[in-house]
Order: C-alpha cells, then sequence, then structure tokens
C-alpha cells in the first residue's frame, strides 16, 4: 500500500475522567521515521496503541491521505507493530513466525517463501529459521519480530519500546539495525521510546509527551539544541535546573540570580521568576570562564574518559558537571559555562 501522508488531528483518549491523550495534531510523510519520547504515564504509548487500532478514539481522527482509518479494526488498517515484548509463538520457527501475517492475508505458497527469505536476510537471520525462539537471544528474537512485522510491507510500521528489554550491547546493536532497515527500506516508521539518546540517534523528528500534552516536536537538533521550555529542556539532558529572577535584560541576554549566583544566558523572560537550565557537559572547570560558580564536590562517578561530578553551592543547591579533570570528594572547584549555553525559561 503506497500513500504520501498519515496524518493524527486532535487524537484524544480519555479513561474514564483522564485524559491519556489531549489533542495531538501531527502529520507523518512517507518514509519518516518519527519517535513519541517522554517518561512513562505521557501518553506515548496511548497514542501509538490509537494508531494501532488497539484503543478507540474518544475525540480527533486519523487519515491515510484522503482515507479515514480510526474506524478500521487493527486487521484492516495493514500496519506492522514490534511490540516490547517480542510477541513470538514460542511452538512456530523462526520462519512460520516470519510468515504467519502472510498465511493470514492467503499470500501464495512461493510469494511468501520468497517475501520470507528476504525478510530473514535484511535481519540476518538466514542461518537460524529453523530455530525456535527458546533457542534465540534476546536481540535475535527481536530481529524476528522486525522481520514480521516488514515482511507484510506495511505502509507504516509501529514500535513500542523495542529494545527496552534487551542489555546495553544489544540496545546498541539493534539501534543501528533498526536504523539500517529504515534506510534500506525507506519504511514509515513510528517509534515509542523514553530513552532520548534513542530517540535522538534514530529519528527525522521528535514528539515530546508529558501528561497526555505535546511539549514540542522538531528535529533531533532542534529538541536537543532548543527545548521550548524547561520540562523539554530537562528530558533532553539539562539536569541542572535553578529557581532564579530575572535582573535585566539585553536583547536575547537575560541576566538572573538565585540560589546565591548570578548568570547571564538567553531566553524569553523580561521580568518575574525564571528557570535556569545547564547541561552538565557545558560547564568547564577552571578560572577565567563565564558564569563562573564556586562549589564543593560532594559525588565523583568514573566515566572512562571523563568523570560526572555532583557538586554543591555554597547555597546548598545541586549542580552537576563532567570534566576529564581528576577531582574528589571536598574539593573546593570554579566552574563555568558559556552564556550562550545557559536557558532561560518562564518557570
Amino acid at each position: 500500500m503506497t500513500f504520501e501522508q498519515l496524518r493524527l488531528d486532535g487524537v484524544s483518549r480519555s479513561f474514564g475522567a483522564a485524559n491519556a491523550l489531549s489533542g495531538l495534531d501531527l502529520a507523518i510523510t512517507r518514509g519518516e521515521f518519527v519517535a513519541l519520547l517522554g517518561p512513562s504515564g505521557c501518553g506515548k504509548s496511548t497514542a501509538l496503541n490509537c494508531l494501532a487500532g488497539l484503543l478507540p478514539l474518544t475525540g480527533g481522527s486519523i487519515w491515510l491521505d484522503d482515507a479515514r482509518i480510526d474506524g478500521r479494526p487493527p486487521e484492516q488498517r495493514g500496519f506492522g507493530m514490534v511490540f516490547q515484548n517480542y510477541a513470538l509463538f514460542p511452538h512456530m520457527s523462526v520462519r512460520a513466525n516470519v510468515g504467519f501475517g502472510l498465511k493470514m492475508r492467503k499470500v501464495g505458497r512461493a510469494e511468501g517463501r520468497r517475501r520470507v527469505d528476504e525478510a530473514l536476510r535484511l535481519v540476518q537471520l538466514t542461518d537460524h529459521a529453523a530455530k525456535f525462539p527458546a533457542q534465540l537471544s534476546g536481540g535475535q528474537q527481536q530481529r524476528v519480530a522486525i522481520a514480521r512485522a516488514v515482511v507484510l510491507e506495511p505502509p507504516v510500521v509501529l514500535m513500542d519500546e523495542p529494545l527496552s528489554n534487551l542489555d546495553a550491547k544489544l540496545r546498541l546493536e539493534m539501534r543501528m539495525e533498526i536504523r539500517r532497515l529504515h534506510q534500506t527500506l525507506g519504511l514509515t516508521t513510528v517509534y515509542v521510546t523514553h530513552d532520548q539518546e534513542e530517540a535522538l540517534s534514530l529519528a527525522d523528528r521528535l514528539v515530546v509527551l508529558r501528561e497526555g500534552s505535546v511539549q514540542q516536536i522538531g528535529t533531533p537538533e532542534e529538541v536537543y539544541a532548543q527545548p521550548v521550555n524547561s520540562y523539554v529542556a530537562s528530558f533532553m539532558g539539562y539536569r541542572n535546573l535553578l529557581d532564579a529572577t530575572v535582573t535585566g535584560t539585553a536583547g536575547s541576554a537575560v541576566t538572573v540570580a538565585g540560589a546565591g549566583v548570578r548568570l547571564t544566558g538567553r531566553g524569553a523572560p523580561t521580568e518575574g521568576a525564571a528557570k535556569v537550565a545547564i547541561r552538565p557537559e557545558d560547564f568547564v572547570v577552571g578560572d577565567g570562564a563565564e558564569n563562573a560558580l564556586d562549589v564543593t564536590v560532594e559525588i565523583v562517578e568514573y566515566h572512562g574518559r571523563e568523570l560526572s561530578v555532583s557538586a554543591r553551592l555554597e547555597s546548598g543547591t545541586p549542580v552537576y558537571f563532567r570534566t576529564d579533570k581528576r577531582l574528589a570528594p571536598g574539593d573546593a572547584v570554579r566552574i563555568g559555562v558559556p552564556a550562550e549555553r545557559v536557558l532561560v525559561f518562564e518557570p
């Protein structure tokens, strides 16, 4: 099935009086990889299940080009689905699992075998076709689940946290595998994850959700470098969130004071309370840096080439930074951060 655009218009889903998803507007073009990103309970899996037809809408509509599809049952939407728990049939071989959907659609035997062979080749499981799921590793089982989804040649593939049950090494390998398949097949993919690094590395666009509402939609570069509010900033790695008050503005430069410090950054607030966001990796240790802060080191974690440090200002406010300098608990150090790396938001 070919199409140009999958569109969600004001898609909403409530459970009783509670809104799990509120007014999601999103247009996805053919071949695009879109990640729905947010913590548990933010509405991302609800959105995916509404797309799949596993949950009915309580508001809005879903369109595939000019055809409205939110009234269709899941099997008539033709989407591929990759679940978090693989959902493989334990009594069937890898080949039978991959070909199950084709059999249900009554695809001819020769055509079905050709498509299964191609799907197994794509996920590099040709030599494992006769094995059963219990004989495979977690990563191999997830490859079977992906092959089962793509063998149907669906207009859209929906992936619900497909890597969360894998260890760190396998997650990295499968992430690259999913990206390779996306590029090879030109799959239109909607991918649910709570892992911002995963979303940044895979997606063409991110949709950041909070309590069922969209906070920001943009490219990975836009969401990473230009978060629209302190919630998105926090979720995208701005671990230092300081309460402050605006004391002056000059164009896009904003000066704030709070927690016993004075900082200059960039943002929209012109007066009143503000929230300051700084990434740990943007701090520089040593004298002479902008926005100097004197801190006392409390906890040092070793991360290979660099240390992750938890420290405190004299006011007691915690500050987190990364450095390649050798530090120890109790050290008094001066750190600073360039003004362009300090984001100032309305609270």
